[in-house]
This record gives structure tokens, C-alpha cells and sequence, in this order.
């Protein structure tokens, strides 16, 4: 590709190489997240797998990285994927610090344009069209740089944490519900009953059976942390944790996830929420975790945040969503 002009001296800018760049590649997310205080370090096979199996991702055509002296100091990286009846391209932006303000951030957002563009060209999706990202609190030069080409907020949320050293109160399941250990069998089901649970929440996404195979693939997935809540032969709802070893060996922690929470709308407002996350917050505490984190969307209509504040989780920091429409 064409270099663009005011780059430093000695640094290129080229297709990611799968064969060769990943261990890099996380190297490079590592030192960015690190620096912005973001506490997600992805290990290599969490990233191949993810990118690998992403529905209509090409590592080589949507992913583009700076190199200089061998090491990667930069990379965009988009995705297009089907939300609310629109074509949505997420993208993502990583810059090691000592390659901060030289001209990459800009550089990595009209690339990720461009190619948003020529996607939107071919994909056949129908309806508008929107470039949108997330950006955490600490982020503040991000933000600038997003406002300077036009993005606009769309959405807060809110990341919480719930110490579980604390006492964690029983709660119990409404009358013919039950919680069964996850088979192999049922994860269509549940699968199913979570995709149908987030139809009517905002930004929903459109899944797809590459999306079905990529969650049972992931290295570190266990589902022996998630409470599923069941009405005979029905899922009434789930609650799926997630932990992250070497992640939590990096930080120096011993941290858990709720990575979804979902209820079905027969069995909403009726506590299976609440119950299904006390036992997910037991299972973790029982796997050794001493903290539990999820991310929430702040402006929920089904009032999830309240529900996880009565629940111990306190808020710790704010994300915020950022789109442009093409």
C-alpha cells in the first residue's frame, strides 16, 4: 500500500501476516491496554481463535499494522457484522506508547474508513450504515482524535466489580426452574434461548452459526462456571462466567467474569436474574476468584445495572461509544 506522507522515518505500514505476526500482535495490545490501564491482555490463542472464526474476517485484508525495527508498534483492525437492521463496522486501534502522536492514530483511521467503505460496497447488507468503537475513560487522546473526524457519542457504559470476599446472600430460583450442569448436548439450547434473549436489547447483533462455533472454541472457555436456569426442556435463562488465567497471572489477580446475562421474556422481572448471578458469583468464588467484573450497558430499559448494584457490584469506570455514519 501507498505510504502516507508525515509518517517517522523507518516505519511501514502492511498487511498482518497470520503466519507470523500474532505473538507480536499481542505483544503491541498488551503495551497499549497496559498503558491505557485497560485490563485485557488477549494471549495468542485467544486471538487466533477469535480472528480465525470471526464471521467474515480476513486478518490479511482487515487488519493493517506499522513496523519498524522488526517490531509492530501499531494496528487497525475492522470488522463488519449485522446490528439492528444496519451494516455496523467496529473497529479497533492499537499504538505502543512510545509511537503516540507521530501521525499512526490518523493514519489507522483513514485506513479503517477506506476499508470500511470498500466492505460496504460488496457485503449486500442492507440499511445505513455506521463506523462506531468503544473508548474507555482513560483514554482521552482517542477521544480527541474520534471528535476531530466527526464521531459522535452514542452509548455509555459502565464497568462494575464485586468483591467476593464479601458475604454473598443465597437468593433461590422461582417455583419449576432449575439449575443443571452444562452437557455438551444443550449448548445449542442455550446458545439459542441467549440469542433470543437479546433480540431486544439495543445494538443487538445478528449471530451466526460461525459466532455459535467461535464461543465453543475459545482455548479458555469453561462451561463449568455457567448456571443455566431451566424449565423442563426450556432455558429460562443464563448466566455465563468466564476466567482468564493468564490474564489474571499477568495482572496479579484473581478475577472472574460475567461474560453474558441473559433471561428469556416469559421469565423476566421475576428474579432468575439475580438468582442465576449469585451462583455465578459462588462458582467463581469456589474456583478461587476473589473478584467478579461485567460490563453493563448504562442505559438499559430492563434496569440491569440496579439489579447488579443490589447485588454488591459497584461501578468503576465508564466506557463510551463512538459512531459516524457513511
Amino acid at each position: 500500500m501507498r505510504q502516507p506522507t508525515g509518517l517517522p522515518a523507518g516505519l511501514r505500514l502492511r498487511a498482518f501476516d497470520p503466519d507470523t505476526d500474532y505473538e507480536r500482535f499481542a505483544e503491541l495490545i498488551h503495551a497499549s491496554h497496559r498503558f491505557d490501564q485497560i485490563d485485557e491482555l488477549p494471549t495468542v490463542d485467544s486471538l487466533r481463535t477469535e480472528q480465525t472464526l470471526l464471521e467474515g474476517f480476513d486478518p490479511r485484508r482487515d487488519l493493517l499494522v506499522a513496523e519498524a525495527d522488526g517490531a509492530l508498534c501499531a494496528a487497525g483492525r475492522t470488522t463488519a457484522r449485522t446490528r439492528d437492521g444496519r451494516g455496523s463496522h467496529h473497529f479497533d486501534v492499537w499504538v505502543a506508547p512510545a509511537w503516540r502522536q507521530q501521525g499512526l492514530e490518523e493514519a489507522l483511521l483513514a485506513w479503517i474508513e477506506r476499508r470500511a467503505a470498500e466492505v460496504a460496497a460488496v457485503d449486500r447488507r442492507g440499511g445505513p450504515r455506521e463506523l462506531e468503537t468503544w473508548i474507555d475513560g482513560t483514554q482521552a487522546e482517542a477521544v480527541g482524535l474520534l471528535r476531530e473526524h466527526g464521531y459522535e457519542i452514542g452509548r455509555y457504559g459502565v464497568l462494575m466489580r464485586r468483591d467476593l470476599t464479601t458475604p454473598i446472600a443465597p437468593l433461590v430460583l422461582p417455583e419449576g426452574l432449575e439449575i443443571r450442569p452444562v452437557v455438551a448436548a444443550d449448548h445449542r439450547r442455550i446458545w439459542d434461548a441467549d440469542v433470543e434473549a437479546f433480540h431486544d436489547h439495543w445494538n443487538s447483533l445478528e449471530r451466526t452459526e460461525a459466532d455459535f462455533e467461535a464461543w465453543f472454541a475459545a482455548p479458555e472457555l469453561d462451561t463449568g462456571l455457567w448456571q443455566v436456569a431451566w424449565a423442563g426442556a426450556e432455558v429460562a435463562g443464563a448466566v455465563m462466567p468466564s476466567i482468564w488465567p493468564a490474564e489474571n497471572e499477568a495482572l496479579g489477580i484473581r478475577r472472574g467474569w460475567l461474560d453474558h446475562v441473559s433471561v428469556r421474556r416469559p421469565w423476566r422481572r421475576r428474579g432468575v436474574a439475580s438468582a442465576l448471578i449469585v451462583e455465578a458469583l459462588l462458582a467463581l468464588r469456589s474456583a478461587g476468584m476473589t473478584e467478579a467484573f461485567l460490563g453493563a450497558d448504562a442505559e438499559n430499559v430492563t434496569g440491569a445495572v440496579r439489579v447488579y448494584e443490589r447485588l454488591g457490584f459497584e461501578r468503576t469506570r465508564t466506557t463510551v461509544n463512538y459512531r459516524k455514519a457513511f
